[in-house]
Formats: structure tokens, sequence, C-alpha cells
């Protein structure tokens, strides 16, 4: 008797500035994220990724490495932030600067 595993497909994205990238990867039923992002093997073109460090989620929703992906889900690998926007928002106002959403003639 054969032992058939049903696989999924899903997809690993990461972007860059200047670069954005979608992978699409089969994988057996009851494969975490970490497993998906391994075997997408987008760490070997993009060696600046450090799981221990980035964070990820699924469609714009955070979650673990452990997480068991469904089929059609998109793991997204997120960058750090260049700056952050509390600190932003403090020194703008510390500096006197308005946001403006819009303006009204």
């Amino acid at each position: 008797m054969q032992d058939t595993k049903k696989m999924i497909h899903v997809e690993i994205a990461y972007a860059k500035p200047e670069e954005q990238v979608i992978i699409p990867v089969e994988v057996e039923e009851g494969t975490t994220a970490e497993q998906a992002i391994q075997q997408s093997k987008i760490q070997q073109r993009f060696t600046e990724i450090n799981l221990l460090k980035q964070k990820i989620g699924i469609f714009s929703k955070a979650c673990k490495l452990d997480a068991v992906l469904r089929n059609g889900d998109r793991v997204e690998i997120y960058r750090p932030l260049i700056a952050d926007p509390k600190a932003v928002r403090k020194k703008r106002a510390a500096e006197g600067k308005v946001m403006r959403k819009g303006t009204k003639d």
C-alpha cells in the first residue's frame, strides 16, 4: 500500500525596496511556515534573511515559524523597520511640525 501525502500550494514572499519576489512552493500538508521557507530556498537568494531576528506573517497577519500552513497561504518575511514610527512622530511633534492628511482650498 502506498503512503500518499496530500500536497498543498503556498507562496513565500519577500520584498526589498528594489526587488520583490513571490516563490510558489508545493509542500506536504502539515508543513510549517519555517519548513516552507527552507524549501523555497529564498535564504540562498537573499542572504540577509535571518529568521531568528525577522518576523513573518501569513497574509499580513503575524505568525510564528511553527505555524502550520493551509493550501493557498502566502508566507511573508518582513524586513526590519528603518525608523520607529513612534519615534518619528515624537520627533516631529517636538519640532512643532504638523502631519497633514489633506488640504482644503
